[in-house]
């Protein structure tokens, strides 16, 4: 009868009648149920229960205090599939029946106990307990692998992120400290307007693949230390479908699908003269006018082959007065308030300062 249930499952049982505890516990004992523990004195067995871990309770319900309904209100904060409790009475009204299962009782024995009965609704709760404390792990184990997997994707995609943004960086000599401080500056400007914490990570790892499309421009235009001709410009302005083309899969991940967004478009203006598409407002992703801010701002306080690093106040002013036109004015207003913690991430680099 007892052939799935653990022999170990440790039982207890409550009950003032001694004569009741030797007939249970020798009847539970015959069927292979050896951890059993008895207490006479409800008091001393809800101290018991609520310091130890245990698969099943047989409950008197009519005892001294603390009485049967009075130790199921204390056990009210257990897990009901994974420890069951079975009431034990003579009292034998529904309405008592009733109030002990509304309590939390899984199942109730009458008295005078018929052996067989008992038996069978023993088993019967240890089964679905086992079942319960299994599908737990079960869920436990599932949960750890997700994690663990994730994790893994996590770390690649910040592998292929770092691989695609240093080989655009390298082509536009540039130390590749650029990107990184994009990304970081992305995050950090998310994350102050209240994005969820994913995005916000996700921002950081996308932002600095905004460029990857400079991998098609030849480096005749990419590395020209003057001013470009129209028909250069226009084949500059071709990174951004590049890089789109490069990041957009169909099949793709979160992270790629943000990156595809952002390099197609951080070169969109506020007020629709921007490229490729010549977006305006708010039809700009959100993602592509963060970047746009935090790629421009970056740009001008780094030195080039064609320019000289701006100072700190110029580089803050153009920002501000670009608001409406080239930026989101919103952002621009947030951005502001993060200037210092953004040229902080510029520390490492003292040439630039």
């Amino acid at each position: 009868m007892f052939a799935k249930v653990d022999a170990q499952s440790r039982i207890v049982i409550i009950d003032d009648v001694a004569t009741n505890l030797r007939l249970l516990d020798s009847c539970l004992r015959a069927v292979g149920l050896q951890n059993i523990t008895t207490f006479s004195d409800s008091a001393k067995g809800l101290d018991w229960l609520l310091a130890n871990a245990w698969d099943l309770l047989l409950l008197d319900l009519d005892m001294p205090a603390p009485d049967g309904f009075e130790i199921l209100d204390r056990l009210n904060a257990r897990d009901r599939t994974e420890s069951p409790v079975i009431i034990v009475t003579a009292l034998s009204d529904q309405q008592n029946r009733r109030k002990g299962l509304e309590m939390g009782a899984n199942d109730f024995i009458s008295k005078p106990i018929d052996l067989p009965e008992v038996l069978l609704r023993v088993r019967n709760c240890l089964e679905l307990a086992q079942a319960a404390k299994l599908l737990r792990d079960v869920n436990a184990e599932l949960e750890r692998k997700v994690e663990l997997r994730t994790a893994q994707l996590a770390s690649s995609y910040k592998a292929i992120s770092s691989s695609l943004s240093r080989a655009a960086s390298y082509r536009d000599d540039d130390t590749g400290q650029h990107i990184v401080r994009i990304g970081e500056s992305a995050a950090l400007l998310a994350k102050a307007i209240g994005m969820p914490a994913q995005w916000c990570d996700l921002m950081r790892m996308a932002a600095p693949m905004h460029d990857v499309g400079k991998i098609g421009i030849a480096d005749a235009i990419l590395q020209k230390p003057g001013a470009l001709t129209s028909q250069e410009r226009a084949i500059m302005q071709e990174h951004a479908r590049i890089g789109y083309e490069i990041l957009h899969d169909p099949e793709g991940s979160p992270l790629t699908d943000l990156a595809a967004e952002v390099a197609l478009s951080h070169h969109e203006r506020w007020d629709g003269t921007g490229y490729p598409k010549g977006l305006q407002g708010k039809e700009i992703p959100l993602s592509a006018r963060i970047v746009a801010i935090c790629d421009v701002y970056d740009a001008i306080r780094m030195p080039r082959a064609y320019k000289q690093a701006w100072d700190v106040e110029r580089s803050r002013r153009f920002i501000i007065e670009q608001a409406g036109t080239q930026f989101d004015p919103f952002l621009v207003d947030v951005f502001c308030n993060l200037f210092d913690e953004i040229d902080r991430l510029r520390l490492p680099d003292a040439q630039e300062g």
